[in-house]
C-alpha cells in the first residue's frame, strides 16, 4: 500500500527519537500498519542539526506552515511544545484535513475542547499517547482497555522530575534546593524548572487523565495545582516514621457530586507499589469498578520512550485512516454528544485523610486542645506521632494522621489550632491517599 507521509514538526529530542526509532524498527513498524510509516519531510529552526539527525533521508525546512500546508503529507507530527504556534499549526493541519499526532500536553489541557471539536468536524484524528507518562501507554488503556469500566479514580507520578527530587530528599535526608541542583546538573531538571517543580506539567496530565477516565471536556484551569517547593526534608523523615512515603500526584477522583482534579504532594503507605516508583520513573494507577486497580509504570519521558508512544500513534493512523470517522476511538473514549457536565469540584470540597504538623509548646494540655478542636470540626485521628525534645528545648513537633474529611473541615479545624497560644508558626498540612 501506498506509504504513509510523515511530516515532523520538531527534530529535538523526542523528535530525533521518533525518527530514529521509525527508522531502525521500520520493517516491523510495516509489519504492524499495513503499510510502510515515513518521514518525508522535517521542519525545525536548527537545519543543521535536522541533516544530522535525519542523514539526507528526508527533506529539510525550517518554515513548519509549508508542512502543514503540503499536500503530499498525510499525518502531522507536533513535537515543538507550548501554546502559541503549536495551536496554530495543528488547527492549519487539521483544517487541511490532516491527521495530528501530539507529545502537547500543555496544549491539549488547555486548548483540547476546541482542537478536538475542529478535528471532529473535519473528520481526522488527534492522537497523544505521548502527552501523558511519555512511554506508557496510559491513554490506550484509558480509551480502549478498560473501555468496559466505571473508572472510579487514578493516580498517577506523572512527573519524572519531581519524583528524581523527592526521591533524592528521602535517601539523603537533603533540603529540596540542594536536590534541585543535583537534579538540573544530571539533566532532570530544566534550566527553568518551574513547570515541574510547581506542579503544572502533572497538572497538564492529570487533566487529560481525567477527560478520558470520566468523559468530561478537558478543564485544566478547574485544577488545584500544588508543587513541592515548600515541602522540607523533616516531613519526608516523618512520612517514613509512620509508614508512609511523599509523591506528587496526579489525582482524578469521579464523586456523585462531581470530580476532583488536584495535583500535590501526597502521602502514600510505603506497601502500595506507588509508593515504590523511585528516580525519574512514572506510574499511573487506574481503579475500575469490574477490574478493580491497576497500574501502569515505565519511563515517562526521554527520546525513545516517548518516540515509542508517539509511533505507536501513527500505527493506529495508519490502520484506522481509511475508517469511516464516526467507527474511531474518539478523542476522549466517549462519544462527542456524551460528554458529562459533571463539574470540577474545588479543592475546598475534595476528601481526603491529612498529615498535620505542629510545632508546640512542651507543655501539658497542648494535644488536648487539638485534639478538640479536630473533634469539634468533626475530624478523627487515624495516628500521632509526638517527637521528644531535646535537652534543654522548650517546643516540639508533633504530628497527627486524620481519617477522611473534607478540606474545608481541616482548613477550618487548622485556623483554629494556629490560634492556640502554645502553637508556634503555621501547621504544615499534606495531603494522604490510600489509594485502595
Amino acid at each position: 500500500m501506498k506509504p504513509i507521509n510523515v511530516g515532523l514538526l520538531g527534530i529535538g529530542t523526542v523528535g530525533g527519537g521518533t525518527f530514529t526509532v521509525l527508522s531502525r524498527n521500520a520493517a516491523e513498524i510495516t509489519r504492524r500498519a499495513g503499510r510502510p510509516i515515513q518521514i518525508s519531510v522535517v521542519a525545525d529552526k536548527n537545519q543543521e542539526l535536522a541533516r544530522q539527525v535525519t542523514a539526507g533521508a528526508c527533506r529539510i525546512t525550517d518554515d513548519a506552515f509549508a508542512v502543514v500546508n503540503d499536500p503530499e503529507v498525510d499525518v502531522v507530527v507536533e513535537l515543538i511544545g507550548g501554546y502559541g504556534v503549536a495551536k496554530e499549526l495543528v488547527l492549519q493541519a487539521i483544517a487541511n484535513g490532516k491527521h495530528v499526532v501530539t507529545a502537547n500536553k500543555a496544549l491539549l489541557a488547555v486548548h483540547g475542547n476546541e482542537i478536538f471539536a475542529a478535528a471532529q468536524a473535519k473528520g481526522v484524528m488527534v492522537a497523544f499517547e505521548a502527552a501523558v507518562a511519555g512511554g506508557i501507554p496510559i491513554i490506550k488503556a484509558l480509551r480502549e482497555g478498560l473501555a468496559a469500566n466505571r473508572i472510579e479514580w487514578a493516580a498517577g507520578i506523572i512527573n519524572g522530575t519531581t519524583n528524581f527530587i523527592l526521591s533524592e530528599m528521602r535517601d539523603k535526608g537533603l533540603p529540596f534546593a540542594e536536590v534541585l541542583k543535583e537534579a538540573q546538573r544530571l539533566g532532570y531538571a530544566e534550566a527553568d524548572p518551574t513547570f515541574d517543580i510547581e506542579g503544572v506539567d502533572a497538572a497538564h496530565k492529570a487533566t487529560l487523565i481525567a477527560a478520558i477516565a470520566f468523559g468530561i471536556p478537558v478543564q485544566f484551569d478547574k485544577a488545584y495545582v500544588e508543587g513541592i517547593t515548600k515541602l522540607e526534608a523533616a516531613d519526608i523523615k516523618y512520612a517514613e516514621q509512620l509508614g508512609y512515603r511523599i509523591k506528587l500526584l496526579g489525582i482524578a477522583r469521579r464523586r456523585e457530586d462531581g470530580v476532583e482534579l488536584r495535583v500535590h504532594p501526597t502521602l502514600v503507605p510505603a506497601k502500595r507499589l506507588l509508593a515504590n516508583v523511585e528516580g525519574a520513573m512514572n506510574a499511573v494507577l487506574v481503579k475500575g469498578d469490574a477490574v478493580g486497580a491497576t497500574l501502569y509504570y515505565g519511563k515517562g519521558a526521554g527520546a525513545e520512550p516517548t518516540a515509542s508512544a508517539v509511533i505507536a500513534d501513527l500505527v493506529d493512523v495508519a490502520r484506522t485512516a481509511t475508517v469511516d470517522p464516526d467507527n474511531r476511538v474518539p478523542h476522549l473514549a466517549f462519544q462527542p454528544d456524551q460528554l458529562h457536565d459533571l463539574p470540577i469540584l474545588p479543592i475546598a470540597e475534595a476528601e481526603t485523610a491529612y498529615y498535620l504538623r505542629l510545632q508546640v509548646e512542651d507543655k501539658p494540655g497542648v494535644l488536648a486542645d487539638v485534639t478538640r478542636i479536630l473533634a469539634d470540626q468533626g475530624i478523627s485521628i487515624d495516628a500521632m506521632l509526638q517527637r521528644e525534645p531535646e535537652e534543654g528545648e522548650a517546643q516540639t513537633d508533633i504530628i497527627i494522621l486524620t481519617h477522611r474529611c473534607r478540606e474545608k473541615a481541616a482548613d477550618a479545624a487548622i485556623a483554629k489550632v494556629e490560634s492556640l497560644a502554645a502553637v508556634q508558626g503555621k501547621v504544615t498540612k499534606l495531603r494522604l491517599e490510600e489509594l485502595q
